[in-house]
């Protein structure tokens, strides 16, 4: 299926929008997990990958956690992705939002995760809507976040040519693609509407 929206960035590189969608059905090379420091799976999105992939992400994760302890927010490691399509898990653990926006935590979790997939040499990437769950980031606040980090890390890359979000409701994606084309509008970058976001 087509994606909702798309950025094309210069050298064919490409960031997309689609949902409402499932990111543990992805094909990309790697699927990002919007993770809590234990690494020990947890509720939304966390739980969902752990279900899909099965044990053999929890044993890795164990395993980096007996290395370096919790993850602070911000960061992101890698494992396998068990029995999901994508190649790879990269788990990121986003801000907890309380009286004021953590902006540079959140933007740090979209481009550590993305340099990650550029150190291993993979070609393509999916994200959640990282922290607007359970962790109380207003969607207003964190689409332009993740948009705008997402850009400027893609500008960097060599490897990575695709970064796509694959959002979980219409909500979501709508505040997402919104995000998009006001950074679009605001920069000049060159835009492909692919569909209505209202389908």
């Amino acid at each position: 299926m087509a994606p909702v929206f798309q950025i094309l960035l210069a050298d064919d590189r490409a960031l997309e929008f689609d949902g409402p969608a499932d990111i543990t059905k992805e094909t990309t090379d790697a699927i990002v997990n919007a993770a809590n420091s234990s690494l020990l799976g947890g509720g939304g999105v966390d739980g969902a990958i752990h279900r899909a992939g099965g044990p053999e992400i929890l044993a890795e994760c164990r395993q980096i956690v007996s290395k370096i302890g919790s993850l602070p927010a911000g960061q992101a490691v890698i494992t396998c992705a068990g029995r999901m399509s994508a190649k790879h898990v990269i788990h990121t653990v986003g801000p907890i939002y309380r009286d004021q926006p953590e902006s540079a935590t959140l933007a740090s979790c979209y481009r550590e995760s993305i340099s990650l997939a550029e150190q291993r040499g993979l070609q393509s990437l999916a994200f959640p809507s990282i922290s607007t769950g359970a962790y109380g980031y207003p969607l207003s606040e964190a689409a332009p976040v993740a948009v705008s980090a997402c850009i400027g890390a893609l500008k960097e890359c060599a490897a990575v040519r695709l970064v796509r979000f694959v959002l979980f409701d219409p909500a979501t994606l709508r505040a997402y693609v919104n995000a998009a084309r006001e950074f679009c509008a605001i920069n000049r970058a060159i835009v492909v509407p692919v569909e209505d976001v209202s389908r």
